[in-house]
């Protein structure tokens, strides 16, 4: 029986507080032991055990945790994550990996070079809904595809003060959630063979993009992911269009709010959708409500665990993320030339 893996969590914000600690505390091979918290000791009212350091420095000095868990604002992630694989630590890096793709691969280098697992928080590959895409094309019921359209909309016309809202490469909404619905569309599809995307600023005074429409062209079909933070109307998550029939769902996954009411990823209740938030099939004959698979997060770092001690492969891996990275480069780059950018030129 393995020793749980020492876990270390970089960075103490939202994210980290109330999602990342969580599910390394129910994993049953991470154990939560270090939290590197600048200036206050808020992890100890949630996890008194922990040893709380004030640097990434002091914890790889004084600390003999075996992986670490960074959730800090996207320009540290790339030192940092350096830093660790060259100390021998394993490392998992909130998504985006790095803000630039050169960064990623360098990354890749490293954990080669260290031997030591390096993988990154696409946690949204294991969104409900995403999975029951991946059902649905499986069992082929709406025939060969043509269309998939994906949103992630919020109404959030107020500036909040975020880091990701303010100026700076990394920051702005692609490479927060445009990161994640790419990933989700190449997990599924592979490479585009081009994108063409429009980025803006849309609220008044915003210093990072807060709106994307990004199309992914492939041979026969077409993928558009979009979001936007002006957004007050009911809009899909969902549109997926085949030969025999559509998919349309609304709502999002049900684990993020969960984690936000302070729920613990536990049983197998967790990440299951209300029938009444389903999505809908419409075929040539009939409409009807399609199952939702649950959602479940916890995936992921169980499968960091068995990478780490049993040698399985990654569910998420760094040539991946490169590849994401880069089309997020492709996509700014479209949008400033107001050109198409493809594969070949994208490098992808």
């Amino acid at each position: 029986m393995n020793t749980p893996l020492k876990t270390a969590i970089v960075g103490y914000g939202s994210v980290a507080e109330k999602m990342h600690a969580p599910l390394i505390t129910v994993c049953p091979d991470l154990e939560l032991v270090a939290v590197v918290e600048r200036n206050s000791n808020k992890s100890k009212e949630k996890y008194p055990t922990v040893t709380i350091y004030r640097s990434l420095e002091e914890l790889l000095e004084k600390s003999e945790v075996d992986l670490v868990v960074i959730t800090t604002p996207n320009t540290f992630h790339f030192p940092m994550a350096k830093q660790c694989l060259e100390a021998g630590k394993h490392v998992v890096v909130d998504k985006p990996v790095t803000i630039y793709s050169h960064e990623a691969e360098e990354l890749q280098v490293l954990a080669k070079k260290t031997g030591k697992v390096c993988s990154v928080f696409h946690n949204r590959r294991f969104d409900g809904d995403i999975m029951t895409i991946q059902k649905l094309i499986q069992e082929g019921i709406l025939g060969d595809l043509v269309y998939l359209e994906s949103h992630f909309d919020r109404f959030r016309p107020e500036l909040s003060g975020n880091w990701r809202e303010e100026a700076g490469p990394g920051n702005g909404i692609t490479y927060d959630l445009g990161s994640h619905l790419i990933d989700q569309v190449v997990m599924i599809f592979g490479a585009p063979d081009a994108i063409q995307a429009d980025i803006q600023k849309q609220r008044k005074g915003a210093m990072a993009d807060d709106h994307f429409d990004i199309v992914m062209h492939y041979e026969n079909f077409k993928a558009r992911v979009t979001a936007g933070v002006l957004v007050n109307a009911p809009t899909p998550k969902y549109l997926l269009l085949g030969q025999n029939g559509s998919y349309l769902k609304f709502g999002m996954d049900v684990q993020e709010q969960a984690f936000k009411e302070g729920i613990k990823p536990e049983g197998t209740d967790w990440g299951v959708e209300p029938e009444e938030n389903w999505g809908k099939i419409f075929l040539k004959s009939e409409t009807k409500s399609y199952p939702s698979v649950p959602g479940d997060y916890r995936i992921y770092y169980s499968n960091v665990a068995d990478a780490i001690l049993n040698d399985s492969p990654l569910n998420v891996t760094i040539p991946q993320t490169i590849s994401v990275l880069k089309m997020i480069e492709a996509s700014f780059q479209s949008s400033k030339e107001q050109r198409t950018i493809s594969k070949a030129e994208g490098k992808w």
